[in-house]
């Protein structure tokens, strides 16, 4: 099976050592946005058609860029603090033949389901969750795909790790950073095409570590603007309220679900 992994790394040298002795892509291209830390090196030494843009574009216009120089038919996008011990890739690979964008299950480093998954955003699906915590299995299922044992059809997946013909994937380049997987598969599905959650395929996904700072107010306005312009104002505002009522029944876990809390309200506020 032909197929190219792309990588865009941003200070992950030591990720992508991690993730490249359990990559055996066919073609792989990597694109290095960060300071120069080693990881462009690195990739090359792997065999990696690399390209450096220390201008950090974003994530989004770094795969585009990316795209440009794959040359097979099915693409694997990969963040580089992706482990696959398991060896997946190639049947994930396999199966984004078909048309429409394709999620392995992702896992923390100690093998707990992350929530990668996630159903239409604005929905009184996507609402369940936040509204009812306590839901009977099939229908907790169906608002949090992340949780299913069987392969189903998905509203959206992080693309930490997401597969599909190559032709399919474009990103949009207005988005810096944050909501621009949700944005590439809303915009599949404005398309016809479908994402895809296949639960008996995982992978590791240890997350985050280029991020820095905790990004609340950028991610909530980003997720809110991506919604807004592809299922409508009513959409974003009905995701808006969701997100500020699964956060304020979050809040007891800790800091970080406080600030998502407080990033919420404020957008919600600012949109009046």
């Amino acid at each position: 099976m032909s197929w190219t992994a792309v990588i865009v790394l941003h200070r992950s040298r030591a990720e992508l050592a991690r993730l490249l002795p359990t990559l055996d892509a066919p073609q792989l291209v990597v694109v290095d946005v960060g300071p120069d830390d080693g990881g462009a090196q690195l990739a090359r030494d792997h065999g990696a058609h690399v390209l450096e843009r220390r201008d950090n574009p974003g994530f989004g216009a770094a795969n585009n860029l990316a795209l440009e120089h794959v040359t097979q038919p099915v693409t694997v996008l990969l963040n580089p603090d992706t482990i696959d011990h398991a060896r997946v890739l190639p049947t994930l690979a396999q199966r984004a033949t078909r048309p429409g964008l394709h999620a392995p299950r992702l896992l923390n480093a100690d093998g707990s389901v992350q929530r990668s998954a996630h159903p239409l955003p604005g929905t009184v699906g996507a609402f369940l969750p936040a509204a009812l915590p306590w839901l009977p299995k099939p229908v907790r299922e169906r608002a949090e795909p992340y949780r299913a044992n069987t392969p189903r059809t998905v509203g959206w997946a992080i693309a930490a790790c997401l597969a599909a013909p190559t032709h399919l994937i474009r990103f949009d380049e207005r988005i810096h950073l944050f909501a621009e997987d949700m944005d590439l598969c809303l915009q599949a599905r404005a398309d016809g095409q479908r994402t895809y959650l296949h639960t008996d395929l995982a992978l590791t996904h240890t997350g985050g570590h280029s991020i820095g700072a905790e990004p609340f107010p950028q991610l909530a306005q980003n997720r809110h603007d991506v919604i807004k312009r592809r299922l409508g104002k009513r959409a974003a505002r009905r995701d808006d309220a969701a997100q500020i009522l699964a956060f304020a029944l979050r809040t007891y876990k800790g800091r970080r679900e406080q600030k998502q809390l407080a990033a919420a309200l404020k957008l919600r506020r600012d949109a009046g």
